[in-house]
């Protein structure tokens, strides 16, 4: 008998993928948490019934969630990711020499356990000793510090739980105050076909807050429609421009950069640049 998966993205739409086992299956103190192994996309990590990231496919969001504003700065010495509790971020944040440390705080603790066990090339640097991981609430630790990171990534989940908060203005505003005077932000900030409303409430946040918003584009198979986006907030530096040597990615590169911030003209209505 065969077990398939299927993640309902929509009320009308859904992803299934054929399990060949089911290497986890639990409720931690947030979310239900469950690592499958799928014969489409290797091993994949599942809270609350939604696909957060597999083996096959996740070096793209990993990669264009840190690499735009890791390349934006001209020396990100000090970097948080909030959420991402599976450490693909923070391994590609730590592709930079500049790099001195890399604090992870991830609300959930089991999601980083999980992803040690089960998803060791994505966890990999969570081992690193520049690397300091805090189980803890992100908004509460942005609220605690004052000008101390060049670089925040915004690595939620979609929101609702214990994510809701993430995508709040008042959030954004605390990650502004915790950012150097030359600071930038990434969130993740969903579909542009299924998200409409949250992409233009939350890019209309992040403009009140930082003077340079821009939002990009990256293709994701198992996120819903494909389609992602991300919202980056800069203090200063031009989000498009790279400043940093080119470092190993399989999606990532200058080209790919510059490119993602080329938006089709439904997305640019998204965030008031239809006609530019």
């Amino acid at each position: 008998m065969e077990l398939w998966y299927t993640e309902k993205q929509t009320a009308n739409l859904g992803i299934t993928c054929l399990v060949q086992e089911t290497l986890c299956n639990f409720k931690s103190q947030f979310q239900q948490v469950a690592v499958l192994d799928t014969a489409q996309f290797g091993k994949m990590l599942v809270l609350d019934g939604m696909v957060m990231t597999t083996e096959k496919d996740e070096f793209v969001y990993h990669e264009m969630i840190a690499h735009i504003a890791m390349q934006a700065h001209p020396s990100p010495k000090n970097v948080l990711v909030i959420g991402g509790g599976d450490g693909g971020a923070i391994r590609e944040v730590l592709k930079y020499d500049a790099v001195e440390s890399a604090e992870l705080v991830e609300i959930d603790e089991a999601v980083i356990e999980v992803s040690k066990k089960f998803l060791p090339e994505i966890s990999c640097a969570l081992s690193d000793p520049r690397v300091n991981v805090l189980v803890a609430d992100g908004i509460a630790h942005v609220k605690q510090s004052l000008g101390k990171y060049d670089v925040i990534l915004v690595d939620s989940t979609e929101p609702v739980g214990p994510a809701i908060g993430l995508f709040a203005e008042e959030f954004y505003a605390d990650i502004f105050k915790a950012l150097k005077k030359d600071g930038i932000l990434v969130a993740q900030t969903e579909s542009p076909f299924f998200n409409r409303d949250l992409i233009e409430s939350s890019y209309a946040r992040i403009s009140r807050v930082f003077p340079l918003t821009k939002l990009y584009l990256a293709s994701i198979p198992t996120y819903p429609s494909g389609l992602w986006s991300f919202t980056v907030g800069s203090k200063c530096y031009e989000p498009e421009n790279c400043r940093q040597k080119p470092v190993n990615t399989k999606y990532y590169n200058f080209a790919v950069h510059r490119g993602a911030f080329c938006l089709p003209n439904f997305v640019k209505e998204l965030v008031g640049e239809q006609g530019k």
